[in-house]
């Protein structure tokens, strides 16, 4: 991953956000929390990793999948397995 360093920081920044927020949905379950509590925090770390997800498969397909040479219909099969591939 070749980020500038502005970038690398907010996408690191971004991840931690996102582990706290798993980390408090394991309190929440340890701590006998509200069903709705916990769900409503999950939903908001699901977000968060979708988003950070949508944003580094922006960045590949921009910056990493070759250009020029391959063919539209090669490049748009590429563009499919790497979104059929993480969005599992």
């Amino acid at each position: 991953m070749s980020h500038l360093s502005r970038e690398k920081l907010d996408l690191v920044t971004r991840t931690k956000k996102v582990i706290g927020q798993l980390e408090s949905v394991l309190r929440g379950l340890n701590d006998d929390e509200q069903c709705a509590d916990v769900l409503q925090r999950l939903a908001a770390a699901r977000g968060a990793i979708n988003s950070l997800m949508g944003e580094l498969l922006e960045d590949h397909i921009r910056n990493h999948m070759p250009r020029n040479s391959k063919s539209s219909e090669e490049a748009a099969n590429d563009v499919i397995e790497i979104v059929r591939t993480y969005l599992k």
